[in-house]
C-alpha cells in the first residue's frame, strides 16, 4: 500500500513491520511524533514516555536484551543524556534488534544547541543509518533491526529536522512478528555484567564486529553508487545528498545510507571512477576526515561548505558553482511579512511568574521548555538555560560560591516535566549540602513546549489511559527539603511576597505553582479557573503609559493615535484587547495602575 507520510510517521511504521514490541522515548523536537505515532496506530507495540531519555534507553534495551525487538527515540540533546548507557551497551550488544532514532536538529530550530549525532557512531562503536526521505525512514528502520540482531549490536538511526518533518509517498507492507525466542539466561551474565574482567574480552569483540560491519558496509544496497558525469562525483548522505541530487543530476553521487563504518572498498571504487570527488554533507566533516585519513584527495568539503546551520540546494549551488541561487518569484517578499517572535500564549501561568520574578530583581536560572520564551524582551527574566534539570544544581553552585550575600537575589526556575527529567538530583543536592537555594516548579500539567506529552505528573499515559500521578511535595520531602510552598501565580503580589520570604531563606526551600495548567490543555479546562468575564480597555482612563503591555501578552497590542483621558490628560495612543485571543486571566489588570482595564461589556 502507498501513502503519503511524515518521515517521523515512516519510522513508527517501519518499527511496527518489523516486529517491534516495546518503544520508550523522551519527547524532544524533531523527534516526538515517533512514540506518539506508535502510541496512536500500534496496540501491538507497548508505548511509554519515559520520564528522561536514559530511561527510554534503559527500557528499550530490557525489552532487547529479554528477546523482543525495541526502540527508543529522543533528540540530539537527549542522546546525550542517554550516552551513557549507549557506551556499554555497545560491549554488551543484545539479543533482539535494539534500535535508537537520534533527530538532529540542524540551524537550531527548537534546541540549545546544534551537534552532529553521527559522531556517536564513531565514538560508541556502533552502526549508523541515515535516510534521506520518508521511505528511505520506514526502509531503514526495518533494516535497523535486521543489522542489529545480526551483528549482536544497537543501532543508531539518525535523521534530521528536514527528513523527520517531511512528507512525501511511502510504500509500505505487514507486520512480521520477530522470531527471537523471548527469556533471560543467567548463564550470559558475563555478556551482560559490565565488570573488568568482562569488558576486557567484550572489548576484543567490538573490534571484530567493526571489522565485520566494515565488509557489511560494502555489501549492503543501504549504499550504492550513481554513475552518471564521471568528471564531479560527490558524496553525501541524508538531506544533504537529497539537495545536492536536486541542484546537480548529471554529478555522479555515492549515497551513503550507512554513515558509520563507512565502506572503504567502494569508497575507493567511487574515487577510481570520477576525475575529482566533492563531499557535501551538513553540520561537521565526519565524513571529509575519515575519506581523508584514508589517504584520498578530495576537490571539496568544508573549505566551501557550510560547517554550521541547514543546508539547501541554494547553499549547495551557492557554495559550490560560486553565484547566487535565483530562486523563483513569489508575490509576497519574506521580508514583508509582520514579525511574529516566539511568545508565551495568552492567559499563560508562566507570564505573571516571570513579570513577578523581574519586579523582585532576580536573578533566574532557567531550564528547557516553553518558560525559556521568557528570555525575550520585554519580559527579560530568563538569565541561563544550559541543559534539561541544570538550573536548580547551577543555582546551588552559585550561591555556595557567593555565600550569604546570594540571599535574597537568585532562583531556579523548571517544569514540571523537566523537574521529573533531571531536577530532582539538583534539588536533593541542595537539601543534603545544606543549601539555601529556592527551586520553583511551573506545574502546568502538561509537557509543553515540544507538543503536550504526558508525564508520570499527568495521571495519564501516552494512550490515556489514567495511571499514578507523582505528588511534588512528596518527593521534596523525600529528598530532605523542609520548606515547600505554594503559589497561584496569577496573583502577582502573593507570588512577590512568598518568593521573596523563600529567596532570603537561609535554607533550601521548593515553590510550586498551583492550579496553573497549560492554557492549551483543555483536559483540565484551565478556563474554568477565571470566573471574571474577557477584558477590554476604557479609553476614558488609559493613559498610554504602556505598563500592560510589558508583560508582552499576545492578546494586547499599541495602536498609535493622539488622545485624552476623561479627565484631560493626553496619550499618544492607547492599548487594544484581542477579544478573541483574552482569556480573562487579569494579569493585566493587576499591572494597570490607573484601573483602565475593565471587564468587556457584552
Amino acid at each position: 500500500m502507498k501513502e503519503i507520510m511524515q518521515g517521523n510517521a515512516a519510522i513508527a511504521r517501519g518499527a511496527w513491520e518489523a516486529g517491534v514490541k516495546v518503544a520508550a522515548a523522551y519527547p524532544g523536537t524533531p523527534s516526538s511524533e515517533i512514540l506518539k505515532d506508535v502510541a496512536d496506530n500500534y496496540p501491538e507495540i507497548y508505548a511509554e514516555w519515559s520520564p528522561n531519555e536514559m530511561v527510554a534507553l534503559q527500557v528499550a534495551s530490557g525489552a532487547a536484551i529479554a528477546g523482543a525487538r525495541a526502540m527508543a527515540s529522543m533528540k540530539h540533546v537527549g542522546m546525550n543524556v542517554a550516552s551513557d548507557a549507549l557506551m556499554t551497551l555497545a560491549y554488551t550488544g543484545i539479543k533482539g534488534g535494539l534500535m535508537i532514532v537520534v533527530a538532529d536538529d540542524p540551524n537550531v530550530h527548537s534546541s540549545q544547541n546544534e551537534q552532529d549525532s553521527r559522531n556517536w557512531a564513531r565514538f560508541g562503536k556502533v552502526p549508523m543509518l541515515e535516510p534521506g526521505d520518508a521511505q528511505e525512514c520506514y526502509e531503514f528502520a526495518k533494516a535497523s533491526f535486521d543489522i542489529s540482531e545480526k551483528f549482536d549490536t544497537p543501532v543508531l538511526l539518525r535523521t534530521v529536522t528536514r527528513i523527520a518533518h517531511a512528507d512525501s509517498l511511502v510504500q509500505t507492507g505487514k507486520r512480521v512478528e520477530s522470531k527471537m525466542p523471548m527469556g533471560l539466561d543467567p548463564k550470559e551474565a558475563t555478556k551482560y555484567v559490565m565488570v573488568p574482567a568482562n569488558v576486557r574480552p567484550r572489548r576484543k569483540i567490538i573490534e571484530e564486529r567493526m571489522r565485520k560491519l566494515e565488509a557489511f558496509a560494502d555489501k549492503t544496497k543501504l549504499n550504492k553508487m550513481e554513475i552518471n558525469s564521471k568528471s564531479v562525483g560527490i558524496i553525501a548522505s541524508g538531506a544533504a545528498y537529497m539537495y545536492a541530487k536536486e541542484v546537480f543530476p548529471e554529478y555522479s553521487f555515492l549515497k551513503l545510507g550507512m554513515v558509520w563504518p563507512l565502506p572503504k572498498k567502494m569508497i575507493a571504487d567511487f574515487f577510481k571512477q570520477v576525475k575529482k570527488v566533492m563531499i557535501i554533507e551538513e553540520l561537521d566533516p565526519f565524513f571529509e576526515t575519515e575519506i581523508r585519513a584514508m589517504g584520498y584527495k578530495v576537490f571539496h568539503g568544508k573549505d566551501i561548505i557550510p560547517n554550521m546551520f541547514e543546508l539547501s540546494p541554494e547553499i549547495v549551488e551557492q557554495a559550490i558553482k560560486g553565484k547566487a541561487y535565483k530562486a523563483p518569484k513569489i508575490k509576497v517578499k519574506p521580508e514583508d511579512l509582520p514579525r511574529r517572535p516566539p511568545n508565551l500564549c495568552a492567559g499563560c501561568s508562566h507570564r505573571p511568574l516571570f513579570y513577578a520574578l523581574k519586579k523582585l530583581g532576580a536573578f533566574v536560572f532557567g531550564d528547557i521548555g516553553c518558560y525559556t520564551l521568557a528570555v525575550a524582551p520585554p519580559i527579560s527574566a530568563l538569565h541561563t538555560t544550559i541543559c534539561m534539570g541544570a538550573g536548580g544544581g547551577m543555582l546551588h553552585g552559585a550561591m555556595k560560591a557567593m555565600g550569604k550575600e546570594a540571599l535574597g537575589k537568585m532562583v531556579a526556575v523548571l517544569g514540571d516535566s523537566t523537574f521529573l527529567h533531571s531536577g530532582i538530583a539538583p534539588l536533593m543536592n541542595a537539601g543534603y549540602n545544606k543549601g539555601s537555594s529556592t527551586t520553583i516548579v511551573l506545574d502546568n500539567r502538561i509537557t509543553g513546549m515540544t507538543g503536550h506529552q504526558e508525564h508520570a505528573g499527568t495521571g495519564f499515559t501516552v494512550r490515556g489511559e489514567q495511571a499514578n500521578q507523582v505528588d511534588y511535595a512528596e518527593i521534596g520531602k523525600a529528598v530532605g527539603i523542609k520548606n515547600i510552598r505554594y503559589i497561584d501565580p496569577y496573583n502577582i503580589k502573593e507570588t512577590m511576597e512568598i518568593v521573596k520570604e523563600e529567596l532570603n531563606r537561609d535554607e533550601a526551600s521548593l515553590i510550586l505553582c498551583k492550579d496553573s495548567p497549560c492554557m492549551l490543555l483543555r483536559r483540565a479546562k484551565p478556563l474554568e479557573k477565571f470566573k471574571t468575564p474577557l477584558f477590554a480597555i476604557n479609553m476614558d482612563k488609559c493613559r498610554g503609559c504602556k505598563m500592560c503591555l510589558e508583560i508582552n501578552c499576545p492578546a494586547i497590542s499599541w495602536r498609535e493615535g493622539a488622545g485624552q483621558t476623561k479627565d484631560g490628560q493626553k496619550r499618544k495612543g492607547t492599548v487594544y484587547i484581542n477579544p478573541d485571543q483574552c482569556v480573562g486571566c487579569e494579569v493585566c489588570v493587576q499591572v494597570c495602575k490607573f484601573d483602565a482595564i475593565e471587564p468587556a461589556k457584552k
